[in-house]
């Protein structure tokens, strides 16, 4: 029996992509795809459903919330901010931050480790 080749959820270097077809939107759910990983940080992809949110949280490092299609508020330390495809929003390490879909939309999360 032939076995099937196994996947890697990050995309392959020097290949293009269209960024909004790394992850599909899922009614009731929000939806993750590690696009790359390294020790200085990382690159992942999300879709969420309308109504869906991530709770608020903190982390040791900055990130970039870009968003490729729909609507969300981003709260960082208590402020709301209404984001549409084409946006972005700096969430600053050690803020806290909370994410929630206004209608179904994707977005593009880099995070950056500081420099020790």
């Amino acid at each position: 029996m032939q076995q099937e080749p196994k996947t890697s959820p990050q995309v392959p270097t020097a290949t293009v992509v269209k960024l909004s077809a790394l992850v599909n939107l899922q009614q009731g759910c929000v939806v993750s795809r590690e696009v790359m990983k390294k020790p200085t940080g990382s690159v992942t992809v999300f879709a969420f459903d309308e109504d869906q949110a991530l709770s608020e949280h903190t982390a040791p490092f900055d990130a970039l919330a870009h968003v490729i299609e729909g609507e969300a508020e981003i709260t960082i330390s208590g402020a709301p901010y209404r984001v549409q495809a084409g946006e972005m929003v700096v969430m600053p390490a050690n803020q806290p931050h909370a994410v929630k879909a206004i209608k179904p939309f994707k977005m593009m999360l880099t995070m950056m480790r500081s420099a020790k």
